[in-house]
């Protein structure tokens, strides 16, 4: 049976992981949205936010059917009501740190508790509405510290490892929402007159999604070259030494539940396995000739049953 320590830290760094990666994909929505481009181009990237998200239905229910970037900020930044916004993602982190308090670090405990009072105060300032921006840096910020702390200072126990795979399940799930969301804008209808726009315009949309994983310099040094969507799939799909890459996310999740392994979970173990080999060796061009939103939901659909696999086979409550 998972310890009561693991099964928080589990949770803790996945909720951590989901404010990041959800101020990630506000972020290059929002500089996008400050680009040169029609209203209905930068609606389809709105539009996209809440339904990769898969929180279209909840935010009709409190918003209507009119989607303004205002309401989606709103919506998935500080309303608690939606448990995927920063402030309930952050909030269920820190819940799930003070439960376990005893067992954790002092510094680790510190950093989290922090983030928490922090954001209370920052969403109370106007300084959010001001430089939406700026904000998302202090979200991607915390949970860099986070993961840093924990990293320097916890024993490498099971609790260690499962904290670890929570995290990178997390980020696989969310580099391949973020992938989806983008390639969807950019190849929609409303993306008719894709061939006229400049190249000018190509680069600032690209770069700004490769600046929403930290890959911009990354792609710079590999690649060498003009920015092509091709290649930035290939970066996040593929590329292991991509930190925040499907590749490099399954790499991690493979290895820490290796270790943590028990009788029950071979099946687990197998079917992870078996996902890391697909992204081994893939390719690129196949994946594009098949289809990318395909690929992308069929990755989605495996991480999430993975996920499912590992709260049974380590009796995770769910959260």
């Amino acid at each position: 049976m998972l310890s009561r320590t693991a099964d928080h830290l589990f949770w803790m760094s996945r909720y951590t992981e989901r404010a990041e990666n959800t101020a990630r994909m506000l972020d290059v929505n929002y500089q996008t949205s400050l680009l040169p481009q029609s209203a209905a181009v930068a609606q389809v990237g709105w539009e996209g936010l809440l339904v990769i998200s898969e929180l279209m239905p909840t935010y009709t229910q409190k918003y209507g059917k009119e989607i303004t970037p205002r309401n989606v900020l709103d919506f998935m930044v500080r309303d608690e009501e939606n448990p995927s916004s920063i402030a309930s993602c952050l909030k269920a982190a820190r819940e799930n740190a003070r439960a376990v308090r005893g067992a954790l670090t002092t510094e680790f405990w510190e950093t989290q508790n922090q983030t928490w009072l922090e954001l209370s105060r920052v969403l109370k300032s106007k300084n959010f509405e001001r430089d939406p921006g700026e904000f998302f840096e202090w979200v991607k910020f915390r949970s860099h510290l986070s993961r840093g702390v924990a990293v320097g200072t916890m024993l490498q126990d099971e609790a260690f490892h499962f904290y670890r795979m929570g995290s990178f399940l997390e980020r696989a799930d969310n580099t391949a929402r973020l992938l989806d969301v983008k390639f969807h804008a950019v190849n929609s209808d409303f993306f008719g007159a894709a061939s006229e726009l400049d190249q000018e315009y190509d680069f600032y949309h690209w770069s700004a999604i490769l600046r929403s994983v930290s890959g911009f310099e990354v792609y710079r040094k590999v690649y060498r070259d003009v920015i092509t969507p091709e290649r930035v799939a290939e970066l996040l799909i593929l590329r292991a030494d991509m930190p925040r890459s499907l590749a490099a996310s399954l790499n991690e999740v493979v290895s820490n539940l290796a270790v943590v392994a028990n009788d029950i979970s071979g099946e687990t173990l197998r079917r992870a396995g078996k996902l890391k080999a697909d992204l081994q060796y893939a390719r690129i061009d196949e994946i594009l000739a098949t289809g990318l939103h395909a690929f992308l939901t069929q990755f989605l659909d495996r991480v999430n049953e993975l996920g499912g696999r590992i709260s049974q086979d380590f009796l995770v409550p769910s959260h």
